[in-house]
């Protein structure tokens, strides 16, 4: 769960489903909607991977689902992770997690160097946390 679900959960979801299928089931989530983002897609594309039919949720949207554990990566989500936790038995863990639209240069380059750079930070945690033993990405 990110603030838009456009960029962090996004890639942490894609990456989620590559590693487990269906021995995990991960959904994402934003605090408020947002738009699809390209640099998203095209990060992705490099190590095999897609966004597929992916449209922005909000929290409200997978609020009915039974989670075991909502993983935030922006300070906004968790803050509304938590709120949960008052109605639902839900764990949280906050992965804080750079936003690469605010680290971003002014280049093409610079800029997809800022989304793999975030890209790999979730990839290496979602295989540590969930203790992935197989072939690290595609």
């Amino acid at each position: 769960m990110c603030g838009q679900n456009v960029i962090r959960s996004v890639v942490a979801e894609q990456l989620a489903r590559h590693y487990f299928g269906r021995s995990l089931y991960v959904a994402s989530a934003g605090v408020r909607p947002g738009e699809n983002d390209p640099f998203v897609a095209a990060v992705l594309d490099e190590i095999g991977l897609g966004v597929g039919k992916h449209r922005p949720h909000t929290l409200e949207d997978l609020e009915d689902l039974n989670f075991d554990l909502i993983v935030t990566l922006a300070p906004e989500a968790h803050h509304a992770a938590l709120d949960l936790t008052d109605r639902y038995p839900v764990d949280v863990e906050y992965w804080p997690t750079m936003d690469p639209t605010l680290a971003a240069g002014g280049s093409r380059e610079q800029t997809l160097e800022a989304y793999r750079a975030m890209r790999d930070t979730l990839d290496t945690r979602i295989r540590d946390r969930f203790r992935y033993a197989g072939k690290a990405r595609v």
